[in-house]
């Protein structure tokens, strides 16, 4: 017998639908307060229809998207997360982000031949270059990995800030 598909979800059943471990699902609770659900006797989860499709649009974005769990955040935050189910129901793109702070740069990775970089040091193989990585990427994890590339130039400014 199938059950309705209003039916309240366990996390076993909800970590199967979203392919994704039950431990990131704990984990996203703590990071996203509009995730709560229901708990049984013995710390039992069952989670409402609202909020599956929320943390499969949440999934969307961090995973397909390539946004941090900052700037999800900060889409909840600004938006709520009506909004971002919906927009992730109709097929956008990216959500449109209101915020006062400057976007980071996109930075695009140049090493040349001759250019070891700080980060060989002590290591005996040369680092990756850029081409050689890029072929088995898909575009959205190349887009991920160029915000991640973001931030920590951020990190590293900030760093450089607070040592001077």
């Amino acid at each position: 017998m199938e059950r309705p598909a209003d039916a309240f979800k366990t996390i076993s059943e909800v970590a199967e639908d979203l392919d994704l471990p039950q431990h990131v699902l704990r984990f996203w609770e703590t990071r996203f307060s509009q995730i709560k659900p229901m708990k049984r006797g013995g710390g039992r989860r069952y989670y409402r229809p609202d909020d599956v499709e929320l943390l499969r649009s949440i999934r969307h974005l961090l995973y397909g998207e390539g946004y941090t769990i900052r700037g999800v955040q900060r889409i909840l935050k600004e938006q709520g997360a009506k909004a971002i189910i919906a927009l992730v129901r109709e097929g956008a793109v990216r959500p449109v982000v209101q915020s006062s702070a400057q976007p980071l740069a996109r930075i695009e990775p140049s090493l040349s031949d001759d250019d070891t970089g700080d980060f060989a040091e002590g290591y005996d193989e040369a680092p990756v270059r850029p081409h050689s990585v890029a072929a088995g990427l898909s575009s959205a994890d190349i887009a991920a990995l160029q915000g991640v590339l973001a931030e920590l130039a951020e990190c590293e400014r900030l760093l450089s800030a607070a040592r001077a």
